[in-house]
């Protein structure tokens, strides 16, 4: 019995110790990713304090004030009344839109005969698809920019659609989904009588659902924020998107920083409510994770 109850206490001490060594590493875990992402949302906690701040309020106070005093909504009511702000919403909402929907189309369709059909050239196509991916916007941004002018898109919403019609991300990704999807499926289509368009519609996309809404979260998000292009393409102040309208505000009212970040508040919470909303259809449904088994 002595025996027994030494080897008992034993076990519970050493029970006791991986116990409490799991917890503390837990913990030291949890701390530091807390830390990190208080790194990461404190500038938009900032931000949200500063439009948040009455005009009484020193922002640049040291220390930092991040509870403002007098908490108020003027600012952004300031910013909605003076200057053309839901203008601004409709144009990036309309812009980010269709560019999500033209993206998806013909990224999907050139995706398709990549992963699936046998032509002359296809493994040079894709590699140099691929490299492109390697390119910065900056770089192609200049003959880009010729090429719209020379097609009279300047201050149209097509202009600023035209580079992010199809993007070598989005075909590269669809590839990679198609590739996952099991041949058997498209030859039982092919018995059945199905066109390859019909399989492409009615097989190929719905197995790729949680890729194809990726590339439209990227895309749309891509989108909303983009300011060089719009700056580029841009002259007539009632066709600006939300981050040129933002940038106006600076001269608009003497770098106001209050009305700036209550602007910027403005533009940044579309999309992150959409985000929220979309991102849990990012992960495979058991149809999807059924037809990759």
């Amino acid at each position: 019995m002595f025996h027994l109850a030494l080897w008992l206490t034993s076990m519970f001490n050493l029970m006791l110790k991986r116990l409490l060594k799991f917890c503390l590493w837990r913990v030291g875990l949890y701390f530091i990713l807390g830390l990190i992402s208080l790194v990461m949302i404190g500038p938009l906690l900032w931000l949200l304090s500063t439009s948040l701040k009455s005009s009484g309020e020193n922002i640049f106070a040291y220390p930092p004030q991040w509870l403002p005093q007098f908490p108020t909504l003027a600012n952004f009511r300031q910013v909605w009344q003076n200057y053309p702000f839901f203008r601004y919403l409709l144009n990036s909402l309309g812009v980010a839109v269709i560019t999500v929907i033209v993206n998806l189309w013909l990224s999907a369709l050139a995706a398709y005969p990549l992963a699936r059909f046998q032509f002359v050239g296809k493994s040079v196509f894709f590699w140099l698809m691929v490299g492109s991916l390697m390119i910065p916007f900056q770089i192609t941004m200049i003959p880009l920019y010729i090429l719209a002018v020379q097609l009279n898109l300047r201050n149209s919403y097509l202009g600023l659609i035209f580079p992010y019609a199809v993007s070598g991300f989005g075909i590269f990704l669809l590839r990679q989904a198609f590739l996952s999807i099991p041949r058997e499926l498209e030859e039982a289509a092919r018995m059945d009588g199905g066109s390859p368009w019909q399989i492409w519609q009615h097989i190929m996309l719905p197995g790729i659902q949680p890729d194809l809404i990726t590339l439209a979260i990227f895309t749309f998000v891509g989108m909303w924020g983009d300011f060089l292009w719009p700056l580029l393409m841009l002259d007539e102040p009632q066709m600006f998107t939300l981050p040129l309208g933002v940038a106006s505000l600076a001269s608009a009212f003497a770098s106001d920083w209050r009305l700036i970040a209550a602007g910027s508040i403005l533009a940044i919470l579309p999309v992150t409510v959409i985000f929220m909303v979309m991102q849990r259809y990012i992960i495979p449904n058991e149809t999807s994770s059924g037809l990759q088994g």
